[in-house]
């Protein structure tokens, strides 16, 4: 399971990028994960995991939320730790500073426009 946090923080940095993070167990096949990708994102998620392949889903300093898929494996280091390398993909699925394309917020057409 350490392993998803790592692969978790890896798909939330987003494409193309190397992250390094650490899981915690919340309940038993989840876990909450923290990381930093390349170029300093600060990734907090929670993901599951079946053998070495991991999904997630968190969000960023910034507010966006992500998404990823990977794979990975881990080695045991001694007292419970481990350490591990994955690969994955992630996407952003909401961005918060995206505008938005709702109705106007008046209900009333401006003068020479129509319904």
């Amino acid at each position: 399971m350490p392993v998803l946090a790592l692969l978790l923080s890896m798909l939330l940095a987003g494409c193309a990028s190397v992250g390094v993070g650490i899981g915690v167990p919340i309940l038993p096949g989840v876990s909450l994960g923290v990381g930093v990708g390349s170029g300093g994102n600060v990734n907090v998620g929670v993901g599951t995991g079946v053998g070495p392949v991991g999904v997630g889903v968190g969000v960023n300093q910034r507010g966006q939320v992500g998404a990823g898929v990977g794979v990975g494996a881990s080695v045991p280091v001694g007292g419970g730790a481990r350490v591990g390398a994955g690969v994955g993909t992630g996407t952003i699925i909401h961005d918060p500073r995206q505008g938005s394309s709702a109705a106007p917020s008046h209900p009333y057409p401006a003068a020479g426009e129509q319904y």
